[in-house]
């Protein structure tokens, strides 16, 4: 979607509830408020105002125990360019509130933008805004969200989806995401990349990149040497590994260590080192203008033409087409 011109001050709504998420309020509260703070350094007006709802408008015990003071109540609400229902473990307490409900239920075609950050899509699913969409919510709660509405297009791995103008994001710290690509439809890429820096977001991920990367996924190995190999391969890409250079490095034999590493990871220690491979290689293409064939080099891939076809496999498009969509302007 191309930036629009901001003539005003869009009104950024973050509908809150007992038992919402922290981070669901907090972290796109803060990539609207943050845009607004930069946006004069970049010769912008400020884009934003943002404003924290409750139904009564009073603070919010989220379910993190720290409370949040409402801007306003939901029944002083006036319209805005944007909503968005924050997620958490109130959410079904949420459903059930007529006020909430209402509030949606009035204003679903009134706002240019309507979204959820997390389980916050069980509150839209519930009011009938997702009937029929492509929706993403918390990977832990994605096949609970579809039994309970069959109605919704589940998209299962999506870190956010966009439906027309019905929003949704995954887990947690996925609507900062969202929010950078709200202010990067609205402002441009140099504003939501300026954001991202300013926040020390590690890299501002297109809506389509999996939840899970390589080593979040699987991070939970048990196993002290395993821990320590994926650790060292994270910081080695660009030199040659084989599997008996891990298996040396966690001090095990190459059969045992092929072995618990399966166990450990559900990957085959060749699988585990070409998904990281071809990450690093994806953040290098999104932010940096780096060529190709040092794109290759610096994540470890034998020559260029296997990356391309590497690449291909795991994304489905070539790593121009990526680059050109998801990489680094040109200055």
């Amino acid at each position: 979607m191309s930036q629009q011109v901001i003539t005003e001050k869009r009104r950024i709504a973050i509908l809150g509830y007992e038992g919402a998420d922290l981070v669901d309020i907090t972290g796109p509260y803060e990539v609207f408020a943050t845009a607004s703070a930069l946006a004069p350094e970049l010769n912008m007006r400020a884009p934003y105002e943002v404003e924290l709802l409750s139904a009564d408008g009073s603070t919010i015990r989220t379910d993190a125990g720290l409370g949040l003071v409402a801007n306003k109540s939901i029944k002083d609400f006036k319209g805005a360019d944007t909503l968005l229902v924050a997620g958490g473990g109130g959410k079904f307490t949420a459903q059930s509130d007529p006020a909430i409900m209402k509030l949606l239920s009035n204003w679903r075609q009134k706002v240019r933008r309507i979204g959820s950050v997390c389980t916050g899509a069980f509150v839209l699913a519930e009011a009938g805004i997702l009937d029929g969409r492509r929706t993403v919510t918390h990977w832990r709660w994605c096949d609970q969200l579809k039994q309970i509405y069959p109605k919704i297009r589940l998209e299962a791995d999506a870190i956010f989806v966009q439906d027309d103008n019905v929003f949704t994001s995954a887990g947690v710290t996925a609507g900062i995401d969202l929010a950078l690509a709200l202010v990067e439809q609205d402002c441009g890429r140099e504003l939501a990349m300026a954001v991202a820096r300013e926040m020390v977001v590690f890299v501002k991920r297109p809506g389509g990149q999996a939840q899970f990367s390589t080593q979040l996924s699987t991070q939970l190995a048990n196993r002290t040497p395993i821990r320590s190999v994926q650790n060292w391969l994270a910081t080695n890409l660009n030199t040659h590994l084989s599997v008996d250079d891990m298996a040396e490095k966690a001090g095990m034999s190459p059969r045992n260590f092929a072995r618990v590493f399966k166990a450990e990871t559900g990957l085959t220690p060749r699988q585990y080192l070409e998904k990281v491979r071809i990450e690093h290689a994806r953040m290098l293409l999104e932010e940096s203008r780096m060529p190709f064939q040092r794109v290759a080099e610096a994540a470890g891939f034998a020559s260029p033409e296997v990356f391309r076809r590497t690449f291909h496999r795991h994304f489905g498009v070539p790593p121009a087409q990526y680059a050109e969509r998801f990489g680094a302007p040109v200055h």
